[in-house]
């Protein structure tokens, strides 16, 4: 991830459509801030941009995040920022990299991910990939007027080798 990418992260995560998807709705992102957030997010941890090999375009990113390196767990996160590269197998190729990733070099055991239930392209995107529902927490999101169920996935790494 790149700090002068914060134009467009800014611009993606102030489009409700993609904000409603990962949770970022409730409030409005600045340049300033979101340079901040890229600043720190490309110094440490497991932060990724998504660009197509063709064009080297920016379409969205992925992370690992919460690692434990004990448990040999973490969580998963993801966007297609751009609307037009969505539904096209990028998120989905961009999962078994960073899978692979996890768990071949970070030596991880378990992977999770939470997902709104008013997701479904996300959700078939994930079971696509291998992920399993493991839980559900009823009404945990607060959104447009409404509340939807939270949705945890996980997969093992016995699992994405099969």
């Amino acid at each position: 991830m790149n700090a002068g990418d914060a134009e467009i992260y800014t611009r993606w995560l102030n489009d409700e459509a993609t904000a409603s998807n990962i949770g970022q709705y409730r409030k409005v992102v600045s340049l300033v801030t979101e340079q901040k957030y890229l600043d720190n997010a490309s110094s440490g941890g497991h932060n990724y941009a998504i660009v197509l090999l063709d064009g080297d375009k920016l379409i969205g990113n992925i992370s690992l995040v919460d690692e434990n390196a004990i448990d040999r767990t973490a969580t998963l996160g993801i966007f297609i920022g751009d609307e037009e590269y969505r539904s096209k197998g990028y998120g989905a190729e961009a999962i078994r990299l960073i899978l692979d990733y996890g768990f071949k070099t970070l030596n991880l055991h378990n992977i999770m991910l939470t997902v709104h239930y008013d997701n479904p392209r996300a959700i078939a995107c994930y079971k696509k990939v291998g992920f399993r529902e493991f839980g559900r927490r009823r009404d945990a999101v607060y959104k447009a007027g409404r509340k939807v169920d939270l949705i945890y996935m996980d997969i093992l790494d016995d699992e994405i080798r099969r």
